[in-house]
């Protein structure tokens, strides 16, 4: 793999921008490498500005179902940017645009749009918290909810514990009310309720964790926090910007058949453009000024690029249901020609797989939670990116991260990435 132009970016990179990339997990630092810089993208394919040629599965994490760049979408773009790219004041396409999302999510009556899943997440809480007037919140190890200080937790050694921050910058107080549990341990949940339900604003939970890979919540679980919050009148907030609109066109409530008090989305209803939307029922959204009392504004939410390819994106979903068909087909090849690898050399790994997100997991099965994705043998799977990265294969880089499906990869995409990984399986265990 070339990579002397990347090398080059890189280096100037680092004067200006911290550790030379606008988000930490491009730095490619936990695979032992330097970052690549992308040039272009087109279908299922990315190419470096070395003009290296990769089959991409990162998918700008997770909302091009369509792939990169497809014509449908990006067709009318420059009229949009011709009339302008940002008012400050409301455009009818915002309305059609909050139309479809509350069509499509049986649970909302009203959404407001922002700028990122991170904007959105705390938002929700606040309006959460101003709805019950409580301030605890409950959220599980291993689930990302963004930046925002109140999220950026971690748990002790128990399955129960008050929040700690994991970063410096995030005082003691901002999360002394975040409580933390085992992700899919029901037992966990019961007790803290028990003990504090009466407290708890909220509960927010991504319904499949694609942040410590995939791992998906269990029935049983997910239906315990719908019923436990109903019991003790806390808000239920599902955080869907990796499984919104991916894992259904209705998303959680499609898959899982449970609904929420409150969701929250991100970049797939820009597709791909900087977005990110909460919703609620008509009594927990009437908190939102202007007409309630919770404070939330932005220059650019609604910004009329994104609202365009966010709605000309949903539309295609809604209109051809046979997009979910076929991305399920796909991440069942997949799954399953990864699993048949393993077998054959005699690993014993685990593969995750919810919808169109994939997940090999380089640690013995099952993974339910955090502390079971610890296990992985991260060595093993950096070794393993390297070598798949030099087959033209781009996966994040990480362990921790999903294998995120387009419309636009072939079956012949999926079967050379399948041949690819056993090779690169091999090469990295020494067989």
């Amino acid at each position: 793999m070339k990579n002397e132009k990347s090398l080059k970016i890189y280096e100037e990179a680092v004067k200006y921008i911290p550790g030379g990339v606008n988000s930490p997990v491009r730095a490619f630092k936990s695979v032992g490498l330097d970052p690549i810089f992308i040039d272009r993208a087109h279908g299922s394919r990315i190419y470096d500005v070395d003009g290296n040629e990769y089959i991409d599965y990162i998918c700008s994490w997770g909302p091009l179902m369509l792939g990169h760049s497809p014509k449908e979408i990006v067709q009318g773009i420059e009229e949009v940017v011709a009339k302008g790219t940002s008012y400050g004041v409301p455009t009818e396409i915002e309305v059609d645009m909050a139309k479809i999302i509350v069509e499509a999510y049986p649970a909302i009556d009203q959404v407001r749009m922002v700028n990122s899943g991170t904007e959105a997440t705390m938002s929700a809480l606040r309006v959460a918290r101003a709805y019950t007037n409580r301030n605890k919140i409950l959220k599980f190890e291993g689930c990302y909810h963004g930046h925002s200080d109140a999220l950026l937790v971690k748990s002790g050694s128990g399955t129960i514990t008050y929040g700690v921050p994991t970063s410096p910058g995030v005082p003691d107080d901002v999360v002394k009310d975040t409580l933390v549990c085992r992700y899919n341990d029901l037992d966990a949940v019961r007790e803290i309720f028990k003990n504090q339900g009466h407290e708890i604003a909220a509960i927010i939970v991504e319904t499949v964790a694609g942040n410590m890979g995939v791992v998906s919540g269990t029935q049983e679980f997910l239906q315990l926090l719908r019923d436990i919050t109903k019991e003790y009148n806390t808000v239920l907030i599902f955080d869907e910007v990796i499984t919104g609109f991916r894992l259904n066109y209705s998303s959680s409530i499609g898959y899982f058949g449970i609904k929420p008090d409150m969701v929250c989305f991100g970049k797939i209803i820009g597709a791909g453009l900087p977005v990110g939307a909460y919703g609620g029922t008509k009594e927990i959204m009437s908190m939102v000024s202007p007409v309630g009392p919770v404070y939330q504004a932005g220059t650019l939410s609604g910004n009329p690029l994104a609202m365009y390819m966010g709605k000309k994106n949903l539309e295609i979903l809604r209109d051809n249901p046979q997009i979910y068909l076929e991305l399920e087909e796909k991440a069942k090849r997949l799954e399953a020609g990864l699993r048949n690898n393993i077998e054959k050399l005699g690993l014993n790994y685990t593969i995750n797989r919810a919808g169109s997100l994939v997940c090999l997991f380089f640690a013995k099965g099952p993974i339910n939670n955090y502390d079971d994705v610890t296990k992985c043998d991260v060595d093993k799977f950096n070794k393993y990116f390297k070598e798949l990265i030099n087959k033209g294969i781009l996966l994040a880089p990480t362990q921790f991260e999903a294998m995120f499906l387009s419309n636009a990869h072939k079956n012949e995409d999926i079967d050379y990435t399948i041949n690819a990984s056993y090779e690169a399986l091999k090469a990295a265990h020494n067989l």
